[in-house]
């Protein structure tokens, strides 16, 4: 029979007594059959620890297996992830949970006169409810004495400001720079979901932080694809007594009390890394591959300003090609000019391209490729006519109802995309953009004309291709608010390299009027303006628009009525772009600083906000959390279902040290 559980409740009217009633009644009624009634209290009391061995802080420790006992059932959730034990091991410990207790084995030979902590973090919970120990860490040492220091900190991606989960982070006692790339960590912890983390078990002395997304677990970074932090600060851990405020919550929303806790504050504890992945420079062949017949595709894992060279080796390659490199030379894609060859399943290139050796150094490497295509001569062949066969039934039909059809099958049109229909911004332009490399693109057959007064008159613009976009043109004029345009092409104004031309194409524009529109102005302060980049996000944190800071100031026009958020950087080389770091060079990314507060645009609005220092904020409280993406995981809401319970039966609920 399961034990009357107490409960301090307050009615909060007459009519809650009845309530009250039936709840005892419903709780001794769950004395007739084992485990709780199904819409009872949930058990809200974590594991505790009775016991360990060796014991917890023990000194002069020669085991190697740990055992650590609690006063109920316990289970280990994730250990491979939340369980971290410092010194690192190499060799990863084997840890269970056994019933009432949790066994530790570790592998590797234990060190002299060292402190060694296992932190388990929140991975210890109990059988029932899954109530964590939450931030569990025992300690114990080979020599005769224990270091008890900590330090703690943030890590952030560098380039968005968001919590880095889960990578870890690590002292070295050993100050020099190739300490990073040649020794293992010293001391090591790991981050939670705030990307937070503490290093315990530290001894006095001087040290620098790194933080490294171990690939290959040893430690080490030896690998440019592992994300990494570092700076040159060095730190000295120490320590005072403090007072902290513990809010004691009677619910979700009510505070029960709150109580002046005195406490051990370790220093320092507002260490900040800011994370990065570094760009990939070596260079090789990823694939080759030719998904439609009228082309195919070299992949390279990092660009290149010298383009591979082609030879056909069962065709004749001259002027076969038309070569589209992407922007940053790392895929290049070889169109077919001639019918012949689309029609040819098996292409056979001979391809000579620069690939990085062993040594890291460029070099020229000559190989054979078959690039056959993904859609055989034979399937377009049946497609084609089966499109055929679809065109003559409709021909017959329209000959039976006596309408006029035409009597050779219409060619498929070259349609461009344009990038704006409709209404647009007056800082616009339109962006016209083709599936096919064009032969021909004449602007002269290109029209726009405006209106005023409800005539039409030609408004002049310029067309050219767009820069940094392949088969792409844009067409600039200057919009003018609340006029009405129209774009207007004629036929075969474009014609791609296999001779299929555009129709005509009629275009309806009106740019908004003025009044639509929000101004923002943000003196900015603290920081080197001259080279900031500031950029307007929506609540997805997708740029909507981009802008230099002049004179230190930010400004945004054509803003439309919605919430914002802002984002700048410091653009050291000034090539217009966010830049991560490298660590051989000693180079850190660039700074990105984030505006702490939405921004609230409306229609009529100019709004000029107070001045804003980028640094006068800790990186890790900068970033608004609305558009935080890697949020903080909820802690267990055993207290809470309760409390939800509670106030469904219309009780106060304050749990006083139950017994469960």
């Amino acid at each position: 029979m399961t034990t009357l559980r107490y409960i301090y409740i307050r009615c909060k009217d007459k009519g809650s007594i009845a309530t009250v009633a039936l709840l005892i009644l419903l709780m001794l009624a769950g004395c007739a059959r084992m485990g709780r009634p199904d819409g009872g209290w949930y058990d809200e009391t974590p594991p505790r620890v009775i016991g360990a061995t060796p014991e917890d802080r023990g000194v002069n420790v020669k085991e190697k297996t740990v055992s650590i006992y609690f006063n109920e059932f316990v289970k280990i959730e994730n250990a491979s992830q939340k369980v971290v034990v410092s010194p690192p091991q190499i060799e990863a410990p084997d840890i269970q949970s056994k019933g009432k207790y949790i066994r530790v084995k570790l592998v590797d030979s234990l060190r002299a006169n060292t402190t060694y902590t296992i932190d388990f973090s929140d991975a210890i919970t109990d059988n029932n409810e899954g109530n964590p120990l939450g931030n569990y860490t025992y300690s114990f040492s080979t020599g005769d004495h224990i270091d008890t220091l900590e330090v703690s900190g943030y890590v952030l991606s560098a380039e968005n400001l968001e919590p880095v989960k889960g990578i870890l982070v690590g002292l070295y006692d050993n100050l020099d720079d190739s300490a990073f790339v040649k020794e293992p960590m010293l001391r090591v912890s790991r981050t939670d979901s705030r990307g937070h983390f503490v290093i315990k078990g530290v001894a006095p002395g001087k040290y620098r932080t790194y933080a490294l997304q171990d690939v290959d677990n040893n430690y080490i970074f030896n690998q440019k694809s592992e994300m990494i932090a570092f700076n040159h600060d060095i730190i000295e851990p120490s320590w005072k007594p403090d007072i902290r405020q513990d809010t004691i919550w009677r619910d979700s929303l009510r505070i029960d009390s709150i109580m002046r806790v005195p406490y051990t504050h370790f220093l320092p504890d507002d260490i900040i890394l800011r994370a990065f992945t570094e760009t990939m420079t070596t260079r090789y062949l990823v694939k080759a591959e030719r998904k439609q017949a009228n082309r195919f595709t070299l992949y390279f894992s990092y660009g290149s300003d010298s383009l591979p060279k082609i030879r056909g080796l069962n065709f004749n390659d001259s002027n076969a090609f038309v070569v589209e490199p992407s922007l940053k030379g790392d895929t290049i894609t070889y169109w077919l000019r001639d019918s012949t060859l689309i029609n040819q399943d098996s292409l056979i290139i001979e391809r000579k391209y620069l690939a990085t050796d062993t040594t890291g150094v460029l070099v020229e490497l000559t190989d054979t490729a078959t690039m056959l295509s993904k859609e055989p001569y034979e399937k377009r062949m049946k497609q084609k006519e089966k499109e055929y066969n679809e065109w003559k039934k409709k021909q017959e039909k329209a000959e039976k109802r006596g309408e006029p059809f035409d009597t050779v099958m219409p060619k498929v049109a070259l349609v461009p995309k344009f990038s704006l229909q409709g209404e647009m911004d007056p800082d616009q332009n339109i962006s016209i953009s083709f599936e096919t490399p064009l032969d021909k693109a004449d602007s002269a057959m290109v029209h726009l004309y405006s209106k005023h007064d409800s005539l039409w008159y030609r408004a002049p613009f310029a067309f050219h291709e767009k820069e940094n976009a392949t088969r792409t043109y844009e067409l600039l004029a200057e919009w003018r608010p609340d006029v009405e345009y129209s774009l207007e092409i004629d036929s075969a104004a474009f014609v791609d390299i296999y001779g299929t031309a555009t129709g005509p194409v009629k275009l309806g524009l009106k740019v908004r009027s003025m009044d639509s529109y929000s101004t923002l102005l943000l003196p900015v302060s603290g920081i080197p303006r001259r080279q900031m980049i500031a950029e307007l996000l929506d609540a997805q944190e997708n740029v909507v628009k981009r802008t230099k800071v002049n004179d230190g100031i930010i400004e945004f026009f054509y803003l439309k009525a919605g919430t914002y958020y802002l984002r700048a950087f410091i653009d050291l080389n000034e090539n217009g772009k966010w830049d991560t770091g490298c660590y051989e060079d000693d180079l850190q990314p660039e700074t990105v600083y984030y505006y702490p507060e939405k921004i609230e645009c409306k229609e009529k609005w100019d709004l000029t906000l107070t001045a804003w220092d980028p640094e006068r904020r800790n990186a890790a409280e900068q970033k608004p959390s609305a558009i935080v993406k890697q949020k903080a995981e909820k802690e267990k809401t055993i207290k809470r279902r309760n409390a939800e319970r509670a106030e469904k039966l219309g009780i106060e609920y304050i749990k006083e040290n139950i017994p469960f």
